[in-house]
């Protein structure tokens, strides 16, 4: 007993800036940032916020897998970059939908998100807790983002994704996931909220480093190219299923070069390794949704195919986890 994915659905920023525009921000060139990155574009909120974009993925994974926002008893979403802390952003999410009958939370786990929300969601629902779930991968991180760093501002973008679940007789893959705090310095962002010392944050300084993202690049990009094939070959053999069964790897899109190291690591064509990058940038938690619901509205997603979701991020963290379309 385990959850399929029954429909998917994403959304992102009308505004988007290519790197041009970010050359004006900062010292660089367009030819920097593809190079080292592989981003193209970005799109960025003006008017949506984390709640409206995750509600509106939410909304289109259901009209995808034609089912009533009423028969949604779980909702479940992922992010580091709400617009709101209380309600959480799920209960916004339910109240947007009319899912008056889900229960609603929200988690967090940066770039891993996604991946934790769909394991949650397959846990409850493996129990029999739960028989429909809603899983939204949403971020605004253009508001975490220090737009003079020229290290950071030219990966991130916004948007979100969102994957329904139905409860399903096919097999239970097990997941694999891992945490590891004491390299937590490697990407972080201090709280606006922080009350650790005695006198508050200056918020008439918004650009303040500490309070927005940063991130040793070197340390995370060593990580992922190490830890990611790592606990992509533990999920296979965990289940006993052979790297030729996969028919796609869709890594979070956190940087090409670290895709590419990635698949040659695990000795993969790139062909099994989509990538979306070029036009959304990093989405965090929204990234793995996002291209997913993309392959499956190409109609590149078969049923019966499998495919490996794999994070990895701020926590650090990462995992893996096979689902069969």
């Amino acid at each position: 007993m385990t959850g399929r994915i029954c429909g998917t659905g994403s959304c992102v920023p009308s505004f988007a800036m290519d790197n041009n525009d970010i050359a004006k921000l900062v010292d660089t060139s367009d030819e920097w940032i593809r190079e080292r990155t592989g981003v193209v574009r970005r799109h960025i909120i003006r008017e949506e916020t984390t709640v409206s974009m995750a509600g509106e993925a939410g909304k289109r994974a259901l009209d995808n897998a034609g089912i009533s926002a009423e028969d949604v008893d779980l909702i479940i979403v992922s992010t580091i970059s709400s617009n709101v802390i209380l309600p959480c952003t799920a209960c916004e999410v339910q109240k947007e939908l009319g899912a008056d009958h889900a229960t609603c939370f929200d988690l967090s786990a940066a770039c891993t998100g996604f991946v934790v929300a769909y394991n949650t969601a397959v846990a409850y629902l493996n129990a029999g807790v739960y028989q429909t779930a809603l899983i939204i991968g949403s971020e605004s991180l253009s508001n975490l983002t220090n737009w003079k760093d020229r290290g950071t501002c030219i990966l991130f973008g916004d948007g979100a994704g969102a994957a329904v679940l139905k409860k399903d007789d096919t097999r239970y893959y097990l997941p694999v996931t891992h945490s590891n705090g004491s390299r937590g310095g490697a990407l972080t962002c201090k709280s606006r909220y922080d009350r650790s010392e005695l006198s508050l944050p200056d918020l008439t300084k918004p650009d303040e480093k500490e309070y927005l993202m940063q991130m040793d690049g070197r340390e995370v990009f060593m990580f992922a190219v190490k830890s990611v094939p790592q606990v992509i070959r533990e999920v296979l053999e965990k289940n006993d299923v052979a790297q030729e069964e996969i028919s796609y790897y869709i890594l979070h899109q956190a940087n090409k070069r670290i895709v590419e190291a990635i698949a040659k690591r695990l000795d993969e064509p790139m062909e099994k390794f989509p990538v979306n990058l070029e036009e959304y940038g990093n989405t965090s938690s929204a990234s793995i949704p996002i291209l997913l619901d993309e392959l499956n509205q190409e109609g590149k997603l078969e049923r019966g195919q499998k495919i490996v979701l794999a994070g990895f991020g701020a926590g650090l963290t990462w995992g893996a986890s096979i689902i069969e379309w």
